[in-house]
């Protein structure tokens, strides 16, 4: 059974302009002890899946599913105090922007220490604070912070983005948690320092089988680190299979446009090369096509591209197109 079983979600809000469905019916299944990596270019809606799993949209949000599943219980019939009670525990998650989720008014240590589990504490009253600073000093050295002393006497403004960043992740780990959706963890983080990150979460999978839901736009770090990957443009899912399968051949024109715009370096690229890029621009949530999302900006685009396709299967690999980049698959 699926660790987090995700069909046809959907993410609408009121405007002006009526009711905007920011996400259209996106599919998710996370087994237990796998890493997924979810793709797409800034406003495809990759952290609204992640808030949706998490409860924190606020008010202003629709969320509406066939199944939102974790674990076999349905998230979304869950009270706000049930919700909490899983959330942290069961489900953590690494934010983007560090600074949001720390409190400006206290010290990271004070901040730490309120957040530190106390489940398997097995030392006596007198001896829980000395107990709570070696959990956070081996916390934080797992990340990379080794002046940690320094770190938990500052506010978070004191700190630059990288360091606040990794304090974030190395709370999140602290529960141990089944399933960590990170959305781009390491973008604030110097690149020195993003595989010593990555490396944690894989050994965190692999030792205590954690299950990553990793959110990113760096398809280098899908292809190291994930098993298997979804691919999601304006809202939707356009591709979805394993990582090596979809690197390899991949069928919808977007996910080909990702992977031929990657940096890549040998003798036959002349100096100064551009790279490949997709033309135009995701579309508003205002402005959205009719049909294919992508159809505007498709280099194969054709009149049937004005009707919405349905997803496809074909071997375990999932492509929702009209055009195929392989038109005649053997089903």
């Amino acid at each position: 059974m699926p660790l987090l079983d995700i069909r046809n979600l959907s993410i609408e809000f009121d405007s002006p302009h009526g009711r905007i469905r920011a996400v259209d019916r996106v599919n998710l299944s996370i087994n237990p002890g796998e890493i997924l990596g979810l793709v797409g270019e800034s406003g495809s809606g990759k952290s609204l899946v992640a808030k949706a799993i998490m409860g924190i949209l606020n008010d202003r949000w629709t969320v509406s599913a066939d199944r939102l599943r974790y674990n076999g219980v349905d998230l979304l019939s869950l009270s706000a105090k049930e919700r909490r009670k899983l959330m942290g525990r069961e489900i953590a998650m690494v934010f983007q922007e560090p600074s949001s989720s720390l409190d400006p008014n206290d010290t990271v240590g004070h901040q730490f220490h309120e957040s530190l589990p106390m489940d398997e504490c097995d030392v006596s009253f007198f001896k829980r604070r000395k107990w709570r600073d070696e959990q956070i000093k081996g916390l934080l050295h797992k990340v990379g912070i080794r002046d940690h002393k320094r770190v938990l006497k500052s506010y978070p403004h004191e700190l630059s983005e990288g360091i606040c960043q990794k304090v974030m992740i190395a709370m999140t780990i602290a529960y141990k948690p089944r399933l960590l959706i990170a959305d781009e963890p390491t973008t604030v983080i110097e690149a020195g320092a993003q595989d010593q990150i990555f490396k944690l979460f894989k050994k965190l999978n692999q030792l205590n089988e954690v299950s990553i839901l990793l959110i990113t736009h760096d398809l280098e770090h899908v292809a190291n680190w994930t098993e298997t990957i979804t691919v999601m443009y304006c809202g939707q899912t356009v591709e979805a299979g394993y990582t090596k399968d979809i690197f390899k051949q991949p069928f919808h024109p977007y996910t080909m446009a990702l992977l031929q715009s990657m940096p890549h370096f040998d003798d036959l690229l002349n100096h100064k090369s551009q790279l490949t890029t997709l033309s135009g621009c995701v579309p508003s949530l205002q402005h959205l096509p009719i049909g294919c999302r992508l159809g505007p900006r498709c280099p194969r685009a054709h009149r049937r591209c004005v009707e919405t396709p349905s997803m496809e299967k074909v071997r375990g690999h999932y492509f929702s197109c009209h055009f195929p980049l392989i038109e005649h698959i053997e089903s």
